[in-house]
């Protein structure tokens, strides 16, 4: 990370669904922004306990066997966070609201689901969003990024929190067609077992507001950062851990496109990007040569 303290006084908070999103999608930005001084905090609104795998080592934890993949990841989510230099805390405290699954999963129908946090969730929000007082917001667009409800949850009560408390900047974390097309294609060789994504099956959009770049000592805080999620998310780098004991290795034609490799359970290889891509939520424009999240803001002193 960056090391010196021109954004000293500045406020973020980013708002994300389960663990592993804040470094899957916003990790670089999170990283540079306290690297630099600002004071960031993670809110997480679930313990993403309907999570797959990675690794037989942990895999009876499951919420379909042991159920207790959520307090486990509550440790790999505090790597995540380490690793960036921010703070982190749970909406309502850990385990208030429950990771809801995908579309038609049976955990829809739990009664701590997220879907169903109401003007409860938005409350505690607000509260938090008083307290401290953040001149950005960071979460995801009104389709979660990937349609996933808890994620369209959290971009729907980040939004009425911020319009009761008057935050200057929403951004959305979204991923940018055209970059994501090089990396994919700069993969030369997945690791045996994953395969490649088909056309159009990872989620991008084709127009983005600011495309952040990410320095060598970001881009490797957010790549330790994913790696803190060994239950959710593999390196083809040949690392192993305690949770996952399996090396994977990828092979790449660009290592500019596609410095790094990386899959879900899914087991889809796609590249870790030198640019994290945001689009404004609301609030205060960009200005034209924006090259940070909070270019246009006037933070100071507020």
């Amino acid at each position: 990370m960056t090391i010196n303290s021109d954004l000293s006084g500045a406020r973020i908070v980013a708002v994300h669904a389960h663990p592993d999103d804040e470094a899957i999608t916003t990790a670089g930005a999170l990283a540079n922004l306290a690297g630099r001084g600002a004071n960031v905090t993670v809110i997480t609104c679930t313990l993403g306990e309907q999570g797959e795998v990675i690794g037989e080592t942990y895999a009876g934890l499951v919420n379909s066997d042991a159920d207790q993949l959520g307090g486990f990841r509550i440790r790999e989510l505090d790597l995540s966070l380490r690793a960036l230099g921010v703070r982190g805390e749970f909406l309502g405290g850990a385990g208030r609201w429950r990771d809801s699954g995908m579309i038609g999963d049976p955990a829809n129908g739990h009664p701590r689901a997220f879907i169903h946090s109401g003007s409860t969730a938005v409350g505690q929000l607000v509260t938090r969003l008083r307290e401290l007082q953040p001149h950005l917001l960071i979460t995801y667009g009104p389709d979660g990024g990937y349609g996933h409800p808890d994620h369209i949850r959290a971009h729907q009560i980040t939004h009425e929190a911020a319009a009761a408390v008057g935050t200057p900047r929403i951004v959305w974390a979204v991923t940018d067609t055209a970059e994501l097309s090089a990396g994919l294609d700069a993969i030369a060789g997945v690791p045996s077992g994953w395969r490649r994504a088909e056309p159009g099956e990872l989620a991008s959009v084709d127009s983005v507001d600011l495309a952040l770049e990410l320095g060598d000592a970001d881009f490797s805080a957010k790549v330790e950062a994913m790696r803190a999620h060994a239950t959710q998310i593999w390196i083809a780098d040949g690392s192993v851990s305690v949770t996952n004991p399996h090396a994977a290795f990828a092979t790449v034609s660009d290592p500019a496109a596609a410095p790094v490799v990386w899959a879900l359970s899914n087991l889809i290889a796609q590249p870790v990007l030198r640019h994290e891509h945001y689009q404004l939520g609301a609030g205060t424009p960009f200005p034209e040569d924006a090259a940070g999240l909070l270019d246009g803001l006037d933070w100071r002193g507020r």
